[in-house]
């Protein structure tokens, strides 16, 4: 589990209005790419933090590129970034169908089963 590595995905794609929009179109692509070479060290360029725990899982991987926010809650990403990316993906295209608040709505919904039970664990 690399709940760290995940987070440093969805924290930085959601700040980059180019990459966001390489993750809503190419999901696949971006996330093996910024595996192997954009998750850098401290904003260093083209620095890769590399050790034997800072992977991604298969089953991270996967949530990821098919964009599975529920998955991604369930292994312990953070909900504020998994949220706040997740809105930047779908928002506008639910609220041009649905009306203000529907992915929000969506996600609670899709989420529920959570109601009642502890936080998952976000422990490296």
């Amino acid at each position: 589990m690399s709940v760290y590595f995940v987070d440093k995905f969805l924290y930085e794609i959601d700040r980059d209005p180019a990459l966001l929009e390489r993750y809503r179109t190419d999901a696949a692509s971006l996330v093996a790419e910024w595996e192997t070479g954009q998750g850098t060290l401290l904003g260093i360029a083209h620095t890769v933090e590399r050790t034997s725990w800072l992977e991604l899982t298969a089953a991270e991987r996967a949530a990821l590129v098919d964009h599975d926010y529920v998955a991604l809650f369930e292994m312990g990403a953070h909900f504020f970034l998994n949220l706040t990316i997740m809105i930047a993906l779908y928002d506008e295209e639910y609220a041009g169908r649905l009306g203000p608040l529907s992915f929000q709505r969506e996600m609670a919904a899709n989420l529920a089963h959570w109601i009642g039970k502890p936080y998952p664990s976000v422990e490296i």
